[in-house]
């Protein structure tokens, strides 16, 4: 059992987020590293010696032929014994926004319980036909085996994408997908009680930025082990981050409670040297936003099973 689960965050060719990704990994107790998608296919890196794959955000290959396509065919054809071995020895694998557009364009989502990279879905060009830069509302299925959502029930979390509607050939698909629990995610109206959301019916924008089919956010395999959305949970991985987290009673962190305290010259410990070690504790904790536990649930998941 690793002390410290290694993670591999791809880079190269147009992703964007790989910094904040592997951060937010190395702060959830991950040994991040950052390794560019050539390294791997010319063998100078091999993927066995990680313990979690993430494929983030931004807009590999300019996003050219669709999103994610060239990225997921690179994949696909470059790296296929690399990510069939990963997935068969039982290791996590996360796309998040353009990440999940090619673990899509891979087949490795929706995917099947013995990979066969044979794509089956896709995402495609929002209805508002433009790009969406907001923060929506997630609800999570409680019955999902997804090993990255354990205990997580609602969401806040930013989106940043043009093409994020999820679609299928065959309707028959999402109720294969709903059966086995693999919807792990949708976009759900604020207004509604924490598991009350979800529903098969389109809700309005923009509490669905993208018009996605049941209004769908993020996928897993049958496994449980492969998990895609299209929001971002690492810009959600900070109570600050939100909008409004001085305006709804949201814990507004002083500086000492940052994981960055030690670049940030504050008195604030030595001005309140009556604070109990309990508030203290408190303060520290309240830094960590929503999309944290994410992280955290894939982490705690290697230390315990790889």
């Amino acid at each position: 059992m690793p002390h410290t689960p290694k993670v591999a965050v791809l880079f190269g060719f147009g992703i964007n987020c790989d910094h904040e990704t592997a951060a937010v990994f190395n702060l959830a107790g991950g040994a991040s590293e950052r390794i560019h998608v050539n390294s791997l296919v010319d063998g100078s890196v091999d993927l066995e010696e990680y313990h979690i794959l993430a494929v983030p955000g931004g807009f590999s290959f300019g996003d050219h032929l669709g999103s994610g396509r060239l990225l997921g065919n690179r994949m696909r054809f470059n790296l296929r014994e690399q990510l069939y071995n990963f997935v068969k020895a039982g290791k996590p694998i996360i796309g998040i926004c353009n990440g999940f557009q090619v673990l899509v364009k891979t087949g490795l989502l929706p995917g099947r319980e013995e990979p066969d990279f044979i794509q089956r879905a896709s995402l495609t060009l929002n209805n508002t036909g433009r790009y969406e830069d907001r923060w929506v509302t997630l609800d999570f299925d409680q019955n999902s085996n997804c090993i990255w959502t354990k205990g997580i029930t609602r969401m806040e979390v930013p989106v940043r994408h043009g093409e994020g509607k999820f679609v299928v050939p065959e309707m028959k698909i999402l109720d294969e997908m709903d059966a086995t629990g693999q919807l792990v995610c949708r976009y759900v109206d604020p207004s509604t009680k924490t598991g009350e959301g979800i529903t098969d019916e389109p809700i309005p924008f923009p509490f669905c930025p993208n018009g996605s089919i049941r209004n769908i956010a993020g996928i897993c395999d049958p496994t449980g082990l492969i998990f895609g959305l299209m929001p971002h949970p690492e810009g959600a991985y900070a109570g600050w981050l939100h909008p409004h987290f001085r305006r709804d009673g949201r814990p507004t962190p002083s500086p000492t409670s940052s994981p960055f305290s030690h670049i940030i010259e504050d008195d604030t410990t030595s001005a309140e040297p009556n604070r109990s070690a309990r508030s203290r504790e408190a303060e520290r904790d309240a830094w960590q936003g929503e999309g944290m536990q994410i992280f955290k649930n894939a982490i705690e998941y290697a230390r315990e099973n790889l």
